[in-house]
């Protein structure tokens, strides 16, 4: 499982132009294709007289990378994709690339294309604010009473956060926990409790 990831802070905008053509590169985060979805209806709407709106974005969803580019009517491959390799060759996660183009009457052609939109997106991504997040899951355990000092070890134990404890019956206990470690909690918790515990996760 993955404990953290690269992103980027905030939003960038750079602009290239090559052969009269405007090249206008937006980085964002984003969380989920819904995100990604409402972003992309932004753009299009604020640079509505585009000729082209291409786009990469690579999520990470429950410890899997979901990743898709859209070369928006440029030859297939010319755009999409190498945005796409940028965002790869920085290992970046939960990020949207969009590269707005102008067209400037002189055509590129392919290998054109290709460099016109790396370089868009290298250039943002220099500019770009580069960061780690962490991600942790936050579990909620249920157990009796009696075996409130065993939980609490292994709490401790695995240097778990406590965001809430409620002595009720069953006690009630919810901590945070890097995704890495949460199976070996659970094994742990289970031994030193007899199995009277109740887990659940929430990644």
């Amino acid at each position: 499982m993955t404990d953290s990831y690269l992103t980027i802070r905030d939003s960038t905008l750079h602009k290239i132009t090559r052969k009269k053509s405007r090249f206008i590169a937006l980085l964002s985060p984003a969380m989920s294709q819904d995100d990604v979805q409402r972003q992309m209806d932004a753009v299009r709407k604020s640079y509505h007289d585009a000729t082209h709106h291409c786009s990469a974005f690579r999520l990470l969803v429950n410890d899997t990378i979901v990743e898709a580019s859209s070369d928006d009517g440029e030859p297939s491959g010319s755009a999409g994709h190498p945005m796409m390799q940028q965002l790869i060759s920085m290992n970046l996660c939960n990020v949207l690339a969009i590269v707005v183009r102008y067209y400037g009457g002189t055509k590129l052609g392919v290998g054109g294309l290709v460099r016109a939109y790396s370089d868009a997106v290298s250039e943002a991504l220099e500019q770009a604010h580069v960061i780690t997040r962490t991600i942790m899951s936050r579990i909620t355990i249920r157990f009796p009473v009696e075996v409130n000092s065993s939980v609490m070890s292994i709490v401790h134990r695995f240097s778990a956060h406590i965001e809430s404890l409620i002595y009720e019956e069953p006690v009630r206990i919810e901590i945070t926990l890097p995704p890495s470690q949460v199976e070996a909690f659970r094994a742990a918790l289970t031994e030193a409790t007899g199995a009277r515990i109740e887990m659940e996760v929430e990644l």
